[in-house]
């Protein structure tokens, strides 16, 4: 387990991002169009995993403003933002929003959350996801990850960018 705090209360998740030099995890998600997508479905490409408890929250819809902007500015790079909200919530979210770069996947019926130790496994938001971010060669191979400390800071976007390398 992995303790993080919500408003400087201590929470933990099921485990622990997957380490930098490791392979992520395959997972099976659902697209906002009700299909599943698969880590392999965005092989040969860099990834950035923007991982969030959910879009109804100040930081999160941040998070995905700000990934749906660097996917924008990277084309050969997939940005994925994750969470457990149903994909109708994500869908409402990005025509509201105009998220267009970035891809909005649901975690709902997988168990992504506990493959990647982001379930959180206590106090309020039992059963989301923590907030994270996981950086992907094109191989599958994380190049960076950040468990963010505290749910309501938002992610270290800069080093997340960083790690993908020049464009």
């Amino acid at each position: 387990m992995t303790t993080i705090t919500l408003k400087g209360q201590p929470i933990e998740t099921v485990g622990s991002l997957p380490a930098v030099g490791t392979a992520a995890p395959a997972f099976t998600l659902t697209g906002i169009d009700l299909k599943d997508v698969t880590l392999a479905d965005t092989q040969g490409k860099r990834r950035v995993l923007n991982i969030f408890p959910s879009l109804d929250t100040s930081v999160c819809a941040l998070s995905v403003r700000r990934f749906n902007q660097a996917a924008a500015e990277h084309p050969d790079v997939v940005v994925l933002n994750i969470s457990a909200d149903l994909p109708f919530a994500h869908r409402r979210f990005c025509t509201s929003e105009g998220i267009e770069a970035a891809k909005n996947l649901s975690s709902f019926r997988s168990t992504f959350g506990k493959d990647y130790g982001v379930d959180i496994a206590t106090g309020g938001m039992r059963g989301l996801t923590s907030r994270a971010v996981l950086v992907l060669d094109a191989d599958g191979t994380v190049l960076h990850a950040e468990q963010v400390p505290e749910i309501a800071q938002e992610p270290d976007y800069a080093a997340a960018l960083r790690a993908l390398g020049p464009q």
